[in-house]
């Protein structure tokens, strides 16, 4: 039987892969990083299920990045913190995408599920 706990899961992992392959590759500057963060965010917070998102592109990773000439680079994964709430009936998931400087990979989770809240 597939519960809303599962539903609720597969929704944030839904989102946050979406999230990921659907704007990584976006050009990027330190002048359209607010207006990036903001785009990504109402793309995933208009979707069925979506309670909150919250994306913050890591500044000073785009500084670093920067092309000298043109001053502008592309958004690449290790830039994203983004946090997920997702709700399914009764069930609420917080997901996260973060880099892992250990693993040196953005890394998707689930941060915490609440059932019957």
């Amino acid at each position: 039987m597939i519960t809303d706990r599962d539903n609720a899961l597969f929704e944030a992992g839904i989102k946050l892969g979406a999230l990921y392959h659907q704007f990584v590759g976006t050009p990027l500057s330190l002048e359209n990083k607010a207006a990036v963060e903001s785009a990504i965010q109402q793309s995933i917070a208009v979707q069925p299920f979506a309670e909150n998102v919250t994306v913050r592109i890591n500044e000073k990773m785009i500084a670093e990045e920067l092309n000298s000439t043109f001053k502008y680079t592309e958004l690449k994964g290790k830039m994203l913190d983004v946090k997920l709430i997702v709700r399914f009936n009764s069930v609420r998931v917080f997901a996260s995408l973060q880099f892992d400087e250990k693993l040196n990979y953005p890394l998707m989770k689930v941060d915490k599920v609440e059932d019957s809240f």
